[in-house]
């Protein structure tokens, strides 16, 4: 039933600042960039990362309803990254907040999350079951 992730979606109350944040962290610049809507593809899949200017929360824009918090909310996403101590602490230096230390979850999984400036959550893993799929899949191609 559940195929792949195709779109993740963060608000933003100023998209020129978001835009550029991710673009320093993600060394791309967004493929779909409006004033109200920017798209990144990234990672090893092209996943999308997008945002919607946070005047649309809770219209069809934003598909999604109004959040009803004024901090972190919503599901948190993870994401693979091969080093998360070094990971977080770039995004921390970047301006993030921690929102969970490096967790040691057992059989090589660790994970972390922080807050970027906006409050969406980002989540890292380190995530070895990522790392077979992706050497089958080139060892396939």
């Amino acid at each position: 039933m559940l195929n792949g992730l195709t779109t993740v979606r963060f608000y933003a109350p100023d998209m020129e600042a978001a835009k550029r944040w991710y673009t320093e962290l993600l060394g791309l610049p967004p493929y779909f960039d409006t004033p109200d809507y920017m798209e990144f593809r990234i990672g090893d899949y092209q996943h999308e990362l997008g945002f919607v200017h946070s005047s649309h929360a809770g219209t069809e824009l934003s598909m999604t309803p109004a959040p009803d918090t004024t901090g972190p909310a919503g599901s948190l996403v993870y994401w693979h990254v091969d080093d998360v101590p070094a990971a977080l602490d770039r995004l921390v230096a970047m301006g993030a907040k921690e929102h969970d230390p490096p967790i040691d979850r057992g059989q090589g999984f660790i994970t972390a999350s922080v807050a970027d400036p906006w409050g969406n959550l980002l989540g890292l893993m380190y995530n070895p079951h990522y790392l077979s799929i992706l050497a089958a899949m080139k060892e396939s191609s």
